[in-house]
């Protein structure tokens, strides 16, 4: 009985020891974790919490970096109202998201489809259409602007090469809107096309193989089994394109400087022009809020009809 109870004693002092060794470590772990994100923590608050929280405050002051700042309440946002050239950047945004989105996923899916094929020099392919995604934009947009022009431009002399008289790209307001979601397209649909190459690996090619016997051609295989398994990856890709959407900007200043008269002028330049060239950093950040709330409304709505398909 002695022998016993002196048993258990030792297996409850082992217990107790390895707890507590246990707990030290766990204790070791989360010290180190939190030390492996205090830099990126750190980061985070300075460069976005920061920021947001003065965007915020500022919006409800008349701030213009030379006089003393003053409150003033809900003015900012009862200017908005009155504020033509805002609304006409939201309906130039509108008009570019209506048609820039569905192109970046059609456009995206279908280099994606191409370059998962085996061929011979796929990788350059591959290589080819994801550069442009590491490239500046701004100095992509500058090589653009040299090869739109109506009178020297590579693009305008290939279509007179064949009899077309070229537009002036970038002072018609029709061909200048087109020539930004060109431009834009084409720095963007590289980064698409990866991710939509990561989504048609993970499907089983067993889906195809019995298409393939029920004599399905490829596009029926990729209109019945690619597009419908890419739901999730289409979600990701169109969320990411609505809000790119909202927030172009250097594309339009290169390109057009948002004219002629305002017509592919966006929103983040109207705000650009209203805080760095007019000085009203109040007014400006009041912009900036409601961008973010349209950003935050789109997404939900873009959600909610995915959600709903499924």
């Amino acid at each position: 009985m002695k022998l016993s109870n002196i048993g258990r004693a030792q297996e409850s002092t082992l217990s107790l020891g390895s707890a507590s060794k246990k707990s030290g470590f766990n204790r070791y772990q989360s010290r180190a974790a939190y030390f492996l994100i205090a830099p990126t923590l750190i980061l985070f608050v300075i460069f976005m919490v920061i920021p947001i929280g003065m965007a915020i405050f500022l919006s409800f002051t008349n701030y213009d970096i030379i006089s003393t700042m003053s409150w003033v309440g809900l003015d900012n946002f009862k200017r908005l109202m009155d504020d033509a050239i805002l609304w006409q950047t939201f309906r130039n945004v509108g008009l570019l998201t209506l048609f820039y989105v569905p192109l970046m996923i059609i456009i995206s899916l279908l280099l994606a489809v191409l370059v998962t094929q085996p061929f011979r020099g796929v990788t350059l392919f591959r290589l080819a259409f994801y550069m442009p995604t590491v490239t500046s934009a701004v100095a992509a947009s500058i090589v653009w602007l040299w090869m739109l022009n109506s009178e020297y431009g590579i693009v305008n002399q290939l279509l007179k090469y064949v009899g077309i008289t070229g537009p002036a790209w970038l002072s018609e307001s029709g061909p200048a809107m087109a020539s930004v979601i060109a431009v834009t397209l084409w720095l963007g649909v590289g980064g698409n096309m990866i991710i939509y190459m990561a989504g048609i690996k993970g499907i089983p090619a067993q889906l195809y193989e019995a298409a393939r016997i029920d004599g399905a051609s490829a596009f029926k295989q990729l209109i019945h089994i690619t597009f419908p398994m890419l739901r999730p990856t289409t979600l990701l890709v169109s969320t990411m394109t609505i809000i790119g959407a909202l927030q172009i900007f250097d594309q339009a200043y290169v390109l057009t400087q948002g004219g002629p008269a305002n017509s592919t002028k966006t929103i983040v330049y109207h705000i650009y022009t209203t805080g760095f060239e007019q000085l009203q950093m109040g007014f400006a950040s009041a912009q900036a809020l409601v961008l973010t709330l349209t950003i935050l409304i789109f997404t939900a709505i873009n959600f909610k009809i995915n959600q709903s398909k499924d």
